[in-house]
């Protein structure tokens, strides 16, 4: 394979990688640096790239092994990390002073709740052990076969599906637990919280009616809104959503936070 005939077949999967790298690491710094060196890597090591694997799955390993280096050393977030960011935001009115100027002001700064659904898994998703999470990302959010996911990780095929069935029935019963969108038990309202603060003229049951997740919450059973969950985060780009500025901005909110809450615990 020449260089050139790289660049393009890279190109063609790098916004995959990029919100890939986003959701894993939280951080639009780390994403871009492990981006970077991610395509550097494999260019130097083209040589050596025999065709046994698809080239995205090859470059994906390069991805995943420089972020698992760099997320080995932290911590991994509490469940509860939306409440206890939400605490914080609720304290902090520089911050929420900058997100009703991004709302104002930007192209990319509105508030959708499918947008946030999106955004909850990839603060929630740092709570389980991190070779779950980029195993079940790989599979449920990119598609990589179980083959494909083994190569990836240097994992076994039935390490692969041991991780993939622990991360996802973990999620399952998180989200059950938390998220009233599926539980009106549910004990997490941040979405229509944020779209009522947001899109205070907009009527609120007509929102929720464009997440298939919210109509078929009475009648879908856990798994089926689990992957109706992943269908979202499948069709959204984190970095050219209509939300993407707002998010983003949100998200980094949340990691300052953890950082420090992780520091005092």
């Amino acid at each position: 394979m020449t260089q050139d005939q790289f660049t393009t077949e890279f190109e063609a999967f790098r916004a995959q990688l990029k919100s890939y790298l986003l959701r894993i690491t939280t951080s639009v710094p780390d994403t871009e640096d492990i981006l970077q060196d991610t395509y550097i890597r494999a260019s130097e090591k083209l040589s050596t790239f025999r065709g046994e694997s698809s080239l995205k799955t090859w470059v994906f390993a390069i991805g995943s092994n420089l972020a698992r280096d760099l997320l080995r050393a932290q911590k991994r977030w509490p469940e509860n990390v939306t409440d206890i960011c939400k605490e914080a935001a609720l304290n902090n009115r520089e911050f929420f002073q900058e997100s009703m100027q991004i709302r104002a002001t930007s192209q990319h700064g509105n508030f959708e709740i499918r947008e946030h659904v999106a955004f909850c898994f990839t603060c929630v998703s740092k709570s389980l052990p991190l070779e779950q999470q980029l195993t079940l990302l790989l599979k449920e959010v990119y598609h990589f076969k179980v083959k494909e996911i083994a190569e990836i990780m240097e994992q076994t095929e039935a390490m692969v599906k041991y991780y993939l069935h622990t991360g996802r029935s973990k999620m399952i019963e998180i989200f059950d637990r938390r998220c009233s969108l599926i539980n009106k038990e549910g004990i997490c309202h941040q979405c229509t919280e944020l779209n009522g603060i947001y899109n205070p003229k907009q009527d609120q049951q007509t929102e929720l009616a464009k997440v298939q997740m919210a109509r078929d919450a009475e009648t879908g059973n856990k798994e089926h809104l689990f992957d109706l969950r992943m269908k979202i985060l499948e069709e959204l780009d984190p970095f050219s959503s209509g939300a993407s500025e707002l998010q983003l901005h949100h998200l980094e909110h949340n990691r300052q936070v953890m950082e420090k809450h992780l520091e005092k615990n």
